[in-house]
């Protein structure tokens, strides 16, 4: 399945934001994979952050990545650098952007 997502990074922390995005660690990388996603992209405009994964099922990813130590303190860290973050609820799991048409 492939999932999209908004975020939105703050305006005064959009070099922190990609710095932090070329050292993502290695542990917690390994863990999205083992969540089930395949990929995940994120593309920058101003300051509103699109993300696309692509992953076997959505809700599982967040439930399994929700309360993982190094996923934990990734979301704390992007949470000073964030004015939208990415929902880890129950919620969040049903909030990706619709589509509305492809090729």
């Amino acid at each position: 399945m492939r999932i999209a997502l908004r975020t939105k990074v703050r305006a005064d922390r959009i070099e922190e934001y990609e710095a932090a995005h070329r050292e993502v660690p290695g542990e917690l990388v390994t863990a999205i994979r083992a969540a089930g996603a395949t990929s995940w992209t994120i593309w920058r405009s101003g300051t509103d952050l699109f993300h696309v994964i692509e992953c076997d099922n959505y809700a599982r990813l967040l439930a399994e990545l929700e309360h993982l130590p190094v996923n934990v303190a990734w979301q704390a860290r992007m949470a000073e650098l964030l004015d939208v973050v990415h929902d880890y609820t129950d919620e969040g799991s049903s909030a990706g952007l619709p589509v509305v048409w492809e090729l």
